[in-house]
């Protein structure tokens, strides 16, 4: 038995029974689907390249022999194979969920809090040095900001998602009946029925995502699961903190979510982002929390049955309803009739009934604002804890409370996104022409979005639409430019509130980040919303960017400095800071566990905040499930607390202090080996070659185009096809390449071990790596790159991926790639060989799109082709979990 094979071996043995039995019933539920549809030929077909392919791991099998499998079927076969094999990953992708959701269920203690836990964080912390009087103060100054971006790396049709979703409920369902009985037989038909749609159901889009589809498209977050998990996150917390009181007494958890987007919000190099598509966003939003409110207000109204003799409403909720009764009296006449001497559930469907109306813009009934709707819950609260109803009052009402307060009339707040260079340019053409002058369209638009968010915060309030960050920010005339232009585009009066943003993205300009600070000082209307805020500042820090411009070590280090000088610069002006860390869902940009990166962070630039894009396929892993969503915002918690403990920041500190000088030889020779790369004669075409680049365009995977402006070098390509189509190449190079050139350039092993054991973020670094070299798989990765024709670029990048790899399994002083993190390890072993499948047929593809062959092939071939090409990328990232 070969090396690779026994590791194969000892993952599948250390699959969980339960996870075994579904994936085996999934994909016996598949194979029967694929007989059906496509006869006994498909399914041998496939079976026959999965036994290949895992043959190719074992050793057993050669390259050659698979690609000569795969080039002897007809494409339209190839393509039913890559469909065959990406719905396999999508049902071991829902079985590996399910697995994770029994294993939190089977953690959850509350004597024994689990890891990263809320409860975990809270008991640290009390029996830390602080005890109760510092964890208070964490607790109440605690931020968890999620952003939702619209980036397109979720390969997924959402009609795809949503079949996926519904395959998970039939399979909670086939668990929960008893075997054998009549419940469980339904559900098996219904699984079938459910995965036999899938395969019927096109993987690839047919026409562009437009702005407004990717807001609904988020949405269905909110509605499935965001809404209704952030109340129970609230009431582990307040557990937490005294689980004999709570339920029954004011809560001592202060909500600590806030949702923001960009999606309808972010105009930088997205021409289809215009002011009435923001508008129209805001307005999507608010009709979807509206909903929820009123549906929430409806069901605990209609339970809310407390009898008038024995829980009597205060003077407070008995005028309230008068005062309801003077101006609506039919609604309340009939309200009255519904719940008669029930004065709690009235005032509660009264409430219900406004939202209503406060959807439908009836204005003599609506909220005007959602601090109006919560002075009604506070009074409805208040009153059942005065007649000693307190489990009423701070039970499923209280999650109610929790929800409006996160969520407001707003659901989440929008902000704007625009480059610098566009501001630069609208300000020189009004400055010479005036804002009523003759001005180009361009210029127009930025003005009408200024417009457009004074009319979002006279209609949902200032907090549904402040925020505006300025791309590329490179000094503070940036940042002073928006507000001229604010001048411009309103009189005095009407001008919204604005807090402007720097992004700081490349690595020069976030070495520059403090002094842009300083000049931002200098600005009146940043000095003015500095009293008006409570002196608060955010800055954005770009991570993709940052990684693509100087590599991903070198990138790293610059980072976590720029948060060290800005932290430093925050604390000398008085100033209460948010680091805004806009990280992809790929290693390459910055991705990986979000708590495992917050404990890394420079000293003192957590504070309590922490704020973060959350893209992509990042927003279907996370919020896909309830259980899934509740353990992220929980864990994201748990780090915000610990990273903002003394004992955690002295250790990072004094780590830092004692490897960073190693670190910055680490981080130059890094570099160095990376530019050396990128910067090659004809690298840009040498690349366009070895990967599915130009194609990704098609997969319309969201409404921005992949560069920005027209030209064609690397320069101008976003970080997000750059990183995904170096995952499809199985190379995965943006996540790793120059670590081994820099490890190799401090020749101190027992050192570098030591920093891996003591200096988080160097651990942090170094994991990272580790996982995206897991992913990588050599042999594919050769075949991907020959097809450059320039064997000195492939041998350059295959050298510094196995001196990388032997180095990093030194310094961590692992035998095998992933050896500390078996669960993950397991996944990435059993996952590689049906990847390898995807991989084989999409070389097919390219290598003849890529061919001197190509130009003579028929257009029905071609098309062929780039279909078989678009599905096997599809696949890939479904199995690899990872795109951009």
């Amino acid at each position: 038995m070969t090396a690779v094979s026994a590791e194969r071996a000892s993952a599948r043995q250390e699959v969980p029974e339960q996870l075994r039995n579904d994936v085996k019933l999934l994909g016996e539920m598949l194979g029967t689907v694929l007989q059906e549809s496509g006869g006994e030929d498909l399914l041998a077909d496939v079976e026959k390249l999965r036994h290949a392919v895992i043959g190719a791991r074992d050793g057993a099998v050669s390259g050659e022999e698979i690609t000569a499998l795969v080039a002897a079927w007809p494409l339209e076969r190839a393509k039913q194979v890559a469909r065959a094999f990406t719905v396999y990953f999508h049902l071991a992708n829902l079985a590996e969920e399910h697995q994770r959701m029994r294993t939190l269920r089977e953690r959850d203690d509350v004597a024994n809090p689990s890891r990263e836990s809320l409860a975990a964080a809270v008991r640290a912390v009390r029996e830390g040095a602080g005890g109760e009087e510092h964890l208070d103060e964490l607790v109440a100054g605690m931020e968890f900001h999620p952003v939702l971006t619209a980036h397109p790396t979720e390969a997924r049709r959402r009609a795809v998602s949503t079949s996926i979703l519904r395959i998970s409920a039939q399979l909670d369902a086939w668990h929960a009946a008893h075997e054998g009985g009549t419940e469980a037989a339904e559900a098996h038909r219904r699984l079938l029925e459910e995965i036999d749609l899938l395969w019927r159901t096109s993987q690839l889009r047919y026409t562009r995502l437009d702005p407004l589809d990717e807001v609904r498209t988020a949405l269905a977050a909110f509605d499935e699961t965001i809404f209704a998990v952030i109340p129970h996150v609230y009431r582990a917390l307040d557990r937490a903190l005294d689980p004999e009181g709570t339920g029954v007494r004011p809560p001592r958890a202060v909500p600590f979510v806030r949702y923001g987007t960009w999606i309808g919000g972010d105009r930088d190099g997205n021409p289809f982002v215009t002011h009435e598509v923001t508008r129209e966003a805001v307005r999507i939003q608010s009709d979807h929390v509206l909903r929820g409110l009123e549906s929430a207000a409806e069901r605990i109204a209609r339970t809310l049955t407390a009898y008038g003799n024995l829980t009597p409403g205060s003077p407070e909720l008995l005028d309230a309803l008068s005062s309801a009764r003077a101006g609506q009296p039919s609604l309340l006449a009939e309200i009255s009739d519904r719940s008669p001497n029930e004065p709690h559930r009235q005032l509660l469907l009264y409430a219900a009934a406004r939202l209503r109306a406060t959807r439908e813009r009836d204005a003599d009934l609506a909220y005007p604002n959602a601090e109006a709707f919560l002075a009604d819950l506070r009074t409805v609260q208040g009153s059942l804890a005065r007649a000693g109803a307190n489990r009423q009052a701070y039970g499923e009402l209280q999650h109610l409370v929790w929800q409006a307060e996160t969520f407001g009339f707003h659901l989440a707040e929008l902000e704007i996104r625009q480059h610098s260079e566009v501001h630069a340019a609208a300000l020189e053409e009004v400055r010479e022409h005036g804002p009523d002058g003759e001005l180009s369209e361009r210029t127009r638009e930025v003005l009408d979005t200024i417009r457009v968010v004074s009319w979002i915060q006279e209609r949902f309030g200032v907090e549904a639409c402040r925020r505006y960050i300025v791309s590329f920010t490179r000094s503070a005339d940036d940042i002073a430019a928006v507000y001229e232009l604010a001048g411009y585009a309103l009189p005095a009066d009407r001008r919204p509130v604005l807090d402007v943003i720097p992004l700081f993205e490349t690595g020069a300009d976030l070495d520059a980040s403090p002094g842009v600070l300083d000049g931002m000082l200098d600005i009146p209307a940043v000095r003015e919303r500095l009293e008006q805020s409570g002196r608060r500042v955010e800055v954005m820090l770009g991570y993709s960017d940052s990684a693509k411009d100087v590599g991903p070590v070198s990138a790293t280090l610059r980072l976590y400095d720029a948060q060290a000088r800005l932290a430093s610069w925050a604390r000398r002006h008085d100033v209460r800071l948010t680091l805004f860390h806009g990280r992809g869902g790929s290693l390459g940009r910055g991705g990986g566990p979000a708590s495992r990166a917050l404990l890394a962070q420079a000293p003192g630039s957590v504070d309590g905040r922490f704020k973060v894009t959350e893209q992509g396929e990042v927003i279907f892993a996370r919020y896909g499930q309830a259980d899934l969503a509740r353990r992220h915002i929980e864990q994201v918690g748990h780090a915000v607390l610990m990273a903002s403990t003394d004992e955690v920041q002295e250790r990072e500190r004094s780590a830092a202090l004692k490897y960073r000088p190693h670190a910055d030889t680490i981080a130059a020779a890094a570099q160095e080996a990376y530019l050396d790369l990128i910067n090659a004669d004809g690298f840009a075409a040498w690349f366009s070659r070895v990967s599915p680049l130009e194609e990704l365009g098609d997969l319309r995977l969201g409404s921005r185009p992949a560069r920005r402006g027209a030209a064609r070098g690397l320069g101008d390509l976003r970080a997000i096809p750059w990183v995904f189509a170096w995952t499809q190449t199985r190379v995965n190079l943006p996540g790793w390449y120059g670590l081994g050139t820099g490890l190799a350039a401090v020749p101190d092993l027992p050192l570098l071990q030591a920093a891996y054991r003591e200096w988080p973020m160097f651990a942090s670094l170094l994991d990272n790596a580790e996982m995206s070299l897991a992913k990588t798989d050599r042999t594919i990765a050769e075949r991907y790159l020959s097809l450059g024709d320039r064997p000195e670029m492939s041998r350059r990048v295959l050298d510094e991926y196995d001196l990388t790899s032997t180095l990093v399994l030194r310094v961590t002083g692992h035998s095998r790639l992933l050896e500390n993190r078996r669960v993950l390890s397991r996944a990435v072993d059993l996952r590689n060989p049906y990847v390898d499948a995807l991989s084989h047929l999409q070389l097919r593809a390219l290598e003849a799109l890529r061919s001197e062959d190509a130009r003579t092939l028929s257009p029905e071939d071609r098309q062929h082709l780039e279909r078989l090409l678009l599905l096997s990328v599809n696949g890939v990232a479904a199995g690899l979990q990872n795109t951009g």
